[in-house]
């Protein structure tokens, strides 16, 4: 009787929680703080012709409550990029877990030509015929001097690829920019150019990669913040 009440028994298939596939890389995109505001007078100082502004005090708020949010949890290693405002917010974080961050420069914003050094943001507030180009077509090189589209996609596709590579398996948080997580977001999903713009300061994006493929498990989250910070574009 026992066996053909075993055998009569439905078979079930229920629902689990999702799992990386084996080999995947799992790599949190996480927003650098707020940066300090752009002033005409002052220009940011360049590194290899891109802005470098420091964090503003929220941002750097921003960053230990990043901090206090992974500062539990088991990365394989962070990456910053050349530009001290992922550095500045990556600090805290890597205190928690007592990791040296490593420089990844593809993961560097977008080249903003001659709207670099804090230009950009007056020229957004201005919203003035190039800005709505810009938006209207989804390019950065609308702007004069920009990096070519391509070449920004191109370079932010292979970073990805190369960390996945390098840490099949293993989890990576890397600290970056907002056009970056953009573009990678986008790539992903193949959607808009900007349709993942603008990620807040301070947020966390997930990809979990595997090899070329990729998908996205979390955009902007932001549950560890105080929305009283702003938000700048770049």
């Amino acid at each position: 009787m026992d066996e053909r009440r075993e055998q009569d028994e439905p078979i079930e298939y229920g629902q689990t929680r999702y799992k990386a596939p084996e080999g995947a890389a799992d790599i949190l995109l996480i927003r650098h703080g707020a940066s300090a505001p752009a002033r005409p007078d002052r220009p940011f100082p360049l590194v290899d012709g891109q802005g470098d502004p420091e964090l503003a005090p929220e941002g750097r708020e921003q960053a230990e409550r990043v901090g206090e949010r992974l500062g539990d949890e088991h990365f394989d290693a962070i990456y910053v990029t050349p530009l001290r405002r992922t550095a500045e917010t990556a600090a805290p974080l890597a205190r928690r877990l007592g990791l040296e961050p490593r420089v990844e420069a593809e993961l560097r914003e977008v080249h903003l030509g001659e709207w670099e050094g804090g230009l950009f943001r007056k020229m957004v507030a201005e919203n003035g015929s190039v800005v709505q180009r810009l938006f209207a077509e989804e390019r950065w090189d609308v702007i004069p001097g920009a990096e070519q589209a391509e070449a920004f996609a191109a370079r932010v596709e292979k970073a990805l690829t190369r960390l996945a590579a390098a840490h099949a398996g293993g989890r990576i948080a890397v600290f970056t920019h907002g056009g970056v997580i953009s573009q990678a977001l986008a790539s992903t999903t193949g959607s808009r150019p900007f349709a993942f713009l603008v990620p807040d300061n301070g947020s966390i994006s997930r990809l979990v990669r595997l090899g070329e493929l990729s998908s996205i498990r979390g955009f902007n989250d932001v549950s560890h913040l105080d929305w009283s910070a702003p938000a700048p574009l770049t």
